[in-house]
């Protein structure tokens, strides 16, 4: 009789266990997904800024047109390549989405560079104030990509471990790939200004 009270006891704490473990992952992969959803929103924002800046540096570097024509296209490889929450579970959809920023990334700051060349646009209100909004929206972008890899990371972590991984494998939850930037070496170095 003792010895089948132990093993029901054991059968409760294991299932209590597994339960616990499986509300761990549910929170996480929540928390994976929100973070998704916040560089989303942050890189929505960017898309939609944009044609107004395009807008403005054109009225100024008329003769701009490739620079501008590479932001443009960049900016509608960005429109055409989404990935929902649902989909973080596919790196390929990820991957071609991070591309797509990183392109726009590079195009932007390429137009960057070609604005040092118009004092003029510099001074002017709206193209002042496009700049403060994009600029706050890099930064949004950046924290929101901060929160991803710590979401990512946490979960990962815990599908790894003992003896979470055994009910992670039970249930099927794998590792989610990282949030990782294409052209690393390129984007971390400064671009060259010239007014020749």
């Amino acid at each position: 009789m003792t010895a089948v009270l132990i093993i029901i006891g054991l059968i409760v704490l294991l299932v209590f266990f597994v339960i616990q473990v499986f509300n761990r992952f549910v929170k996480n992969k929540n928390m994976v997904k929100d973070a998704w959803s916040n560089i989303d929103v942050a890189l929505n924002r960017r898309y939609d800024l944009i044609p107004n800046l395009v807008q403005t540096v054109k009225g100024y570097a008329s003769h701009e047109k490739e620079v501008l024509t590479e932001v443009t296209e960049a900016r509608a490889k960005v429109g055409s390549v989404n990935v929902t929450t649902d989909q973080l579970d596919d790196p390929n959809a990820v991957q071609r989405y991070m591309s797509a920023q990183s392109d726009l990334t590079s195009a932007l700051s390429r137009l960057l560079v070609v604005t040092e060349n118009y004092p003029q646009l510099k001074a002017d209100g709206l193209f002042q104030d496009l700049m403060v909004q994009l600029e706050g929206t890099e930064n949004r972008i950046t924290v929101a990509r901060g929160r991803y890899v710590t979401a990512i990371q946490d979960y990962n972590l815990f599908i790894r471990k003992f003896p979470t991984l055994i009910t992670a494998k039970i249930f099927g939850y794998k590792t989610k790939e990282n949030f990782k930037v294409e052209n690393e070496k390129a984007i971390s170095t400064a671009p060259t200004v010239s007014f020749n």
